[in-house]
């Protein structure tokens, strides 16, 4: 009675390990692809699966999203620029079967599509449009890795470049370069500054000379900013009037003049025919 009990015990062991053998357990962001004798037989989602031991063979496949580096690459773009430049790829599987069964590893064939096509891809642009035009090559790189990656059944969601590293050569270049755009706009902006100034200062001129109490209230204010300070030396103009009188004197005094000289120029021509005459 003691050795059947004991081969009893023994037979219930051993389908209890054959039991939690056969048994399986899937979570909820995950799929399982189940081969029988080398092969498949379904594509199980998540819950408890059952096996048959020693016959069945389950392979999990991770349907989460997986954030993967590109290492930098160097890249000659389409200018001749050497620089060098790392991305970040996101993809996730959408069907199982096809990434167990038509790539041994779909993580690393991915990684590697994605390093090759990165060094393709910047390889034909410029530098400018690597700097300025971001989104478009993003947009670029995720088609074309996504149709090569498609056929593993990864789906790339998003490809982004993160940095571009340039020689110390082209920094110090486009550096100098900014330096004198940015002078550039400073100068036509003290230009454009001038040209409304001498616009501002014309108007103002043409004002005060039509209004001659106007110069007067402007120098008097000008006067008592002057004085306001403790110590200043105030200047006393003269009037504006009195410099018009000079002014028109002045010129009535040189037309004086001028026609005295003419009027003796002319007596003297009357004189030479005379006196040759009289010779």
């Amino acid at each position: 009675m003691s050795e059947v009990l004991r081969w009893f015990l023994v037979g219930g062991l051993v389908l209890l390990v054959l039991l939690i053998a056969s048994v399986r357990v899937i979570m909820d962001y995950e799929r399982a692809v189940v081969f029988r004798l080398g092969q498949v037989i379904a594509t199980r989602g998540s819950g408890l699966t059952v096996l048959i031991p020693l016959v069945d063979r389950m392979v999990r496949v991770s349907l989460r999203t997986v954030t993967m580096d590109i290492p930098p690459q160097d890249v000659i773009t389409k200018d001749n620029v050497t620089v060098k430049v790392n991305a970040v790829a996101y993809f996730n599987v959408v069907v199982p079967l096809l990434s167990v069964t038509a790539v041994e590893n779909h993580v690393v064939a991915t990684s590697q599509i994605a390093q090759t096509t990165l060094r393709s891809i910047l390889g034909q642009v410029d530098l400018d449009d690597l700097l300025v035009d971001r989104d478009a090559i993003n947009q670029r790189l995720q088609t074309v890795i996504d149709e090569i990656t498609s056929a593993w059944g990864v789906k790339v969601t998003l490809v982004e470049v993160k940095d571009v590293e340039l020689p110390d050569t082209m920094r110090r270049a486009m550096a100098r370069q900014a330096e004198a755009e940015r002078e550039r706009r400073a100068k036509v902006i003290h230009a454009a500054g001038e040209v409304e100034a001498a616009d501002d200062l014309g108007r103002a001129a043409q004002v005060l000379e039509n209004h001659p109490a106007a110069m007067q209230l402007r120098v008097l204010s000008t006067m008592a900013e002057l004085t306001s300070e403790r110590s200043s030396t105030l200047i006393f103009p003269l009037p504006v009037e009195l410099l018009r009188l000079v002014d028109t004197l002045s010129h009535n005094l040189a037309g004086h003049t001028a026609k005295a000289v003419t009027v003796g120029n002319r007596t003297d021509g009357d004189r030479e025919p005379v006196t040759a005459a009289g010779k």
